[in-house]
C-alpha cells in the first residue's frame, strides 16, 4: 500500500454546508471563467441539503482551507441499467491538483455510493477534456457499456 504524503494526510472530506457555496462559486469561476451563483446555490439545495442518503455534495479541506469539491448521486434503472453512482462535478483548486485531493474526494464519494448499496460508478466528460479524462482513468474508470447520443434541437417554429 502506498504511503500518504503529509498533504494527503491533512485533507479532510466532509459534507458541504451552506457556508461552502461561496467557495464553490469562486473555485468554479477561477476554473471556468464564468460566475454561476444561482446554479451553485441550487446544486447545494438539491445535493447538499436534501436526500442525503442518495445525493452527495462533498468538500475537501486542508489545514482549514477549502481545496475542492465533488458532487454525485445514486441513480437507478435509467435505460434498463442497474442502480449506480454518478459523478457529475469535481473541481480542485489549481494549486492543489496532483496532490491527492481529487483522488480522495473521488474515493470518499465512492464510499458514499457503496453505503447506498451500489457497486458501479459512472461519469460523463467531453472527449477533448484530456486532463479530466486522465484523472478519472487514474481512478480506475474506463469506457462503459453505454454510448452517449445527442442532437441539436431544431426550432419548431410557428
Amino acid at each position: 500500500m502506498a504511503r500518504k504524503t503529509d498533504a494527503e494526510k491533512a485533507v479532510g472530506i466532509r459534507r458541504a454546508e451552506a457556508r461552502d457555496v461561496a467557495f464553490v462559486i469562486a473555485l468554479d469561476k477561477k476554473i471556468t471563467g464564468i460566475e454561476k451563483p444561482d446554479y451553485w446555490h441550487d446544486m447545494f439545495e438539491r445535493y447538499g441539503a436534501n436526500r442525503q442518503d442518495e445525493r452527495f455534495f462533498l468538500i475537501a479541506e486542508m489545514n482549514g482551507a477549502l481545496e475542492g469539491f465533488i458532487i454525485g448521486e445514486t441513480r437507478a434503472w435509467e435505460f434498463g441499467s442497474p442502480p449506480c453512482g454518478w459523478v457529475f462535478a469535481i473541481q480542485v483548486w489549481p494549486g492543489k491538483r496532483l496532490k491527492g485531493v481529487g483522488a480522495q474526494l473521488f474515493e470518499a464519494l465512492c464510499d458514499c455510493f457503496r453505503a447506498a448499496g451500489v457497486t458501479t460508478v459512472r461519469t460523463m466528460i467531453a472527449r477533448d477534456n484530456t486532463s479530466v479524462l486522465s484523472f478519472f482513468r487514474s481512478c480506475g474508470l474506463m469506457a462503459g457499456p453505454f454510448i452517449e447520443l445527442e442532437a441539436p434541437l431544431r426550432d419548431s417554429g410557428p
